[in-house]
């Protein structure tokens, strides 16, 4: 299974972006989903995560505040709002599978290709 991050672009600091999580023939909606990054020299971070129900989420100190994440179980997505966006987070995105809300990468399954976030400045 392949979970598919788009939504991403280009956009001036300060500016806002939101990014969509979806799978085909795999439900979003049974598992635990989180967000990563990984910029340009840098090891891939978490950045959300959310529960199966969307009552809780963890966020990166480096987001929170300024991202926020959800799903839409009828439309079997997860979205990442990401608003006040900074240099720093220019990177690809990434959606990916958990068993149970952590943003330890171990337990992820489920990595696609992910979608580029540029930031200008």
């Amino acid at each position: 299974v392949q979970l598919q991050a788009s939504g991403g672009g280009t956009v001036q600091a300060g500016g806002s972006l939101r990014l969509s999580c979806s799978a085909s023939e795999f439900t979003l909606n049974a598992h635990a989903i989180g967000w990563f990054r990984q910029a340009p020299g840098k090891e891939r971070e978490g950045v959300s995560c959310i529960s199966t129900s969307g009552d809780f989420a963890y966020y990166a100190d480096s987001v929170k505040g300024r991202f926020t994440i959800s799903r839409d179980s009828a439309k079997n997505t997860v979205y990442l709002q990401m608003n006040n966006l900074e240099s720093d987070d220019t990177a690809v995105y990434y959606c990916a599978a958990a068993p149970r809300p952590t943003l330890a990468q171990k337990w992820f399954f489920g990595w696609g290709q992910g979608t580029l976030v540029t930031v200008s400045s």
